[in-house]
């Protein structure tokens, strides 16, 4: 589901019921991600060895040139 930041404030109600349906809320501004809300159920199933930036220390590369390719150029 996603839910802009009027629907956060008016329509409270039903985002509470699809977190309650275990859906994941996608919070937009302007029509841009700005943030995901998780139901506690789905939170629990995470682990950091799924994460991408698992094992970044072990890595053995610039973290400046890592962190170049993983935001990417600003024109493409």
């Amino acid at each position: 589901m996603r839910a802009s930041i009027l629907d956060l404030r008016y329509h409270m109600k039903e985002i509470l019921q699809a977190l309650e349906r275990n859906e994941t809320i996608e919070i937009l501004y302007h029509g841009k991600h700005k943030g995901i809300l998780i139901p506690p159920a789905r939170i629990q199933n995470l682990s950091t060895q799924n994460h991408p930036y698992f094992g970044m220390v072990a890595s053995k590369k610039s973290v400046a040139k890592e962190m170049e390719k993983l935001r990417g150029g600003r024109y493409k």
